[in-house]
């Protein structure tokens, strides 16, 4: 999910794009080769429970075979004559607005209990970052008290059908305070252990009925393909057998494993997001994927296979776009893709539960809006999640229905499946959440056993000289790094926020840090910490443990469009952190925390040994567990990758079978604990700008005004905020308000003509200007040494994190960090600020599509008047314009 920010007749036969893809992945594990005998390839088997291996869990098949169609998938959950005919009974009473309220799903922030009776709502949700009274803190009983309101206000209608609630539960019960989190689904993927997915899955169950909810919005099925992709931690492998066996026993563990129905200690599973969500064009979240339609079958679609057999119960459609016009391709964007929904999941798979769309969604579809879009609707989509616009949605697919745009039949269709999904997930007998199986538990919300283990599987050890690790139980070490002691780092994006963003240690009152974690196991007195290494001898320590990597990110936020691979470049901080360590009498061994492989080519140099942790979640305990010898029962280091790892800072995409395929560690790569593995000295070049700046455009030789008294067309100035992420436009009074940031009109060089805005610190804001029409080639811009020009008077210097970005139509967009910048220019006085558009390219910026060349974003209080803003040639080589390496 998000937070607010016609078929083509034509297509390539089945065998021939088929006999494409056997060639591009000749000899690739985990991609379909086609089988020599092509009568073979065409025959349609139905695909039903896989192969089972140690434990009774889904194996990881050796291979898998190429589908020349789409192939009907056996449910685990079969039809009940019974519940069928109850469906058609309580369907048959119910009145349009019933049902179209049934469609239905708000968020718990914009509906209250007594709506939910008023307009007979289906279901609620809550997104990342949203709790019971707004509280980040809420105990378990507070999520039980609004559960049962909710419930309580439903049985009260008319129907008396149960509401069901739906949250984000993608690793554990993540939005709860106190919930154990487990590691994100790309260290599952290494752990290459289906049954531990499903035993994650039936945690992560059991932490969901303790809060009361119904429905997990997982597991994420991605095939990821270009780990630029801001979600790639949510995939579990590049490689689609991984991720077919483990949709098979993610769902198995949510649902309970049950063929009549879901457990009583199961939730409704979700397959997310159909489909080829991980195979967009430059990993762009949201993006057009150019997928075949075999590569769809093949690769993109095996991770359904896996689920639906296995009995998921709603299936969430993906956000993204399915064209490509030299195959005759024109899907658009999927929520309106009837191909895709209907004619492919609900009648050739055979797919019979629900299928729900995205946050918002239904407004990204052309000639749709968040409050109605007919077209949606007719694609396939039975439950509309629509968090603020849900009335204004009832109103208009009302009066879509009654005007004929949406057949009365498809909306029984929807209203049958939705009350075929609750029959099944027992909610119609159950008492109120408050009476079912561990509600209110806050024991339940607790699995740290199972989370040290997923940790321990999952990690895997990429380079080891001299097998410095596993340490020694009586080692001395120095523990430096910015993740070292941060748990808001551990965990990652969709965690307690959206973003993950916003977090303390505080937070996780059951969780251990990294560096809690060697405390333990080492004992207090043989570990010392310094996150910045200032001030330490290294060569006083049988070892130096250095936790670096990434901060958390969610979807749009964590792409990385252009932007190189290099971890370096991402995160400068790090590689200050090794230059101080390295060399200095003892080894250094790198625990890298990420949420995709990274162009770690200088960090590996600079490191001993070089372990990847992924995303962990909240027992770090589990990563210390490995790094010392004899700390705990179980093998040391069995994780292999499940991703390929890069050679070269814009090796990307990076899959066995593409053109080219040369990584630095490939696919299934791990060390054994104890087992040397050295890299050699490896290639430290980088590409002065982004990847797949092609220097085109020409060069600019005249200044790109943007702001110069007034907006210069095509450019128009906004405010953004949560009051509204859309933007609203400042009017010609030069005056806009959001609760956030405000702006009038102000003197910067003469009367009247900056802009002042001013944030008051309640929340993000942000102040820019845009091209509402798209994107412009900016490419002549850099060619020309330009620089982003304006004029500023600082009122009052900015409290908390503020930036200056461009963007090339959200989510692709670049920035640099402003705050130090502002904080250093003179109270009360004009300045003209230079950024070379270098800097902005550097960090990803595609200069082909720039639709908003000119945003100031910040966390806190701020205040300045901003005028004459202009892109100028030749600026960036100004004694005055500021370094690159000065914005970070």
């Amino acid at each position: 999910m998000i937070r607010p920010l016609a078929r083509s007749g034509a297509r390539r036969s089945g065998l021939a794009v088929l006999a494409g893809l056997a060639l591009l992945a000749a000899g690739a594990p985990g991609i379909p080769a086609v089988a020599a005998d092509a009568a073979a390839a065409i025959r349609q088997p139905e695909i039903g429970r896989p192969p089972l291996g140690a434990g009774g869990c889904a194996r990881i098949e050796k291979s898998l075979p190429a589908l020349a169609d789409w192939p009907k998938v056996k449910s685990r959950i079969k039809r009940d004559p019974a519940d069928e005919k109850r469906v058609a009974k309580i369907l048959a009473g119910m009145t349009l607005s019933e049902k179209v309220g049934q469609m239905t799903q708000p968020e718990i922030a914009a509906i209250t209990p007594e709506e939910v009776r008023q307009y007979g709502i289906g279901s609620v949700l809550n997104g990342g970052g949203s709790w019971p009274g707004r509280d980040k803190h809420a105990s378990p009983q507070a999520w039980i008290d609004l559960a049962d309101a909710y419930w309580q206000a439903s049985v009260g209608t008319r129907t008396k059908i149960p509401v069901i609630w739906g949250i984000d539960a993608v690793h554990g019960n993540n939005n709860v305070y106190g919930a154990t989190v487990f590691p994100h689904n790309i260290g599952l993927g290494a752990a290459h252990d289906p049954c531990l997915v499903r035993d994650i899955g039936a945690a992560t169950a059991a932490q969901i009925r303790a809060t009361g909810q119904d429905w997990a919005f997982a597991p994420t099925l991605a095939v990821v393909r270009d780990d630029r992709w801001g979600r790639t931690y949510e995939g579990f492998s590049e490689d689609p057998r991984i991720t077919r066996a483990y949709g098979y026993e993610a769902v198995n563990g949510l649902q309970g494993g049950r063929s009549q129905g879901i457990g009583d200690r199961g939730v409704i599973a979700t397959a997310k997001h159909f489909i080829g969500d991980g195979g967009t064009l430059k990993g762009t979240d949201q993006g057009v994927n150019p997928s075949s339609e075999a590569e769809m079958i093949n690769i993109h679609g095996q991770g359904y296979y896996g689920a639906l057999a296995a009995g998921a119960q709603t299936v969430m459609v993906s956000f993204n776009s399915w064209a490509n016009a030299d195959l005759g391709i024109d899907e658009g964007k999927l929520h309106g893709s009837k191909h895709a929904l209907t004619d492919i999941l609900k009648q050739k798979v055979g797919f019979d539960g629900v299928v729900v769309s995205d946050w918002n969604g239904i407004g990204q579809v052309a000639g749709c809006t968040n409050a109605s879009c007919a077209r949606a609707v007719n694609a396939g989509i039975d439950v509309v999640m629509v968090p603020n616009d849900w009335k204004a949605f009832i109103a208009s697919t009302v009066a879509q229905v009654e005007a004929g745009e949406i057949p009365m039949a498809r909306i029984d269709d929807a209203v049958t499946r939705i009350l075929r999904v609750k029959l099944r997930a027992g909610v119609f007998s159950a008492p109120k959440p408050s009476g079912r199986a561990l509600a209110g538990s806050a024991r339940a919300l607790e699995a740290r056993k199972l989370a040290r283990e997923a940790v321990r599987r999952s990690q895997v050890l990429l380079k080891n000289n001299g097998a410095v690790l596993p340490l020694a139980r009586s080692s001395k070490v120095l523990v430096v790094g910015k993740s070292a002691d941060s748990l808001q780092n551990q965990t990652g994006g969709w965690t307690l926020t959206w973003q993950g963003t916003g977090n303390t240690n505080a937070d996780f009152p059951n969780g251990t840090t990294i560096l809690g974690g060697l405390r333990e196991v080492l004992g207090e007195a043989n570990v010392t910490f310094s996150e910045t290494a200032d001030g330490v001898d290294p060569s006083a320590y049988d070892a130096v443990v250095a936790v670096i990597g990434e901060t958390p990110y969610a979807e749009g936020v964590g792409d990385l469009g252009r932007r190189s691979l290099e971890a370096a470049k991402l995160y400068p901080g790090d590689l200050a952190v090794l230059d101080k360590v390295r060399g200095r009498g003892a080894p250094v061994v790198t625990v890298y925390v990420s949420g995709r492989p990274l162009w770690v080519n200088k960090e590996l140099n600079r490191s001993d040994a070089f372990v990847a942790a992924w995303l962990p979640g909240t027992e770090g305990g589990g990563v210390a567990d490995l790094l010392v010898r004899g700390s705990h029962r179980e093998a040391g280091y069995t994780g292999t990758l499940s991703y390929s790892w890069p050679k070269s800072a814009c090796q990307t995409p990076l899959n066995p079978g593409g053109e080219g395929y040369d990584p630095l560690f490939p696919l299934g790569y791990g060390l054994r604990s104890g087992q040397s593995g050295s890299v050699g000295t490896l290639d430290e070049t980088v590409p002065e700008a982004g990847c797949g700046q092609t220097g085109g455009g020409g060069e600019a030789s005249e200044d790109l005004e943007i702001f110069n008294r007034a907006d210069v067309a095509p450019y128009r100035s906004f405010i953004g905020s949560a009051d509204s992420w859309g933007g609203t436009e400042i009017g010609v009074d030069g005056e806009a308000a959001h609760s956030a940031i405000s702006v009038v009109q102000s003197d910067v060089n003469v009367q009247q003509d900056g802009l002042k805005a001013t944030w008051n610190g309640s929340g993000p804001a942000q102040f820019y200007m845009q091209d509402p029409a798209g994107g412009s080639d900016l490419r002549g811009y850099l060619n020309a040494d330009a620089a982003l020009v304006f004029d500023t008077v600082v009122h009052q210097a900015p409290a908390a994190r503020t930036v200056i970005s461009v963007h090339c139509v959200y989510p692709c967009f670049s920035e640099v960090v402003a705050t130090s910048l502002f904080q250093g220019l003179p109270v009360g006085s004009k300045a003209t600020v230079k950024i070379p558009v270098a800097c902005f390219a550097a960090t990803g910026l595609d200069l082909e599509v720039v639709n908003t060349p000119f945003l100031v974003y910040t966390e806190g209080a701020f205040s300045a008047s901003f005028a004459n803003v202009r892109w100028v040639p030749k600026a960036a080589k100004d004694a005055d314009a500021r370094s690159c390496d000065s914005l970070t």
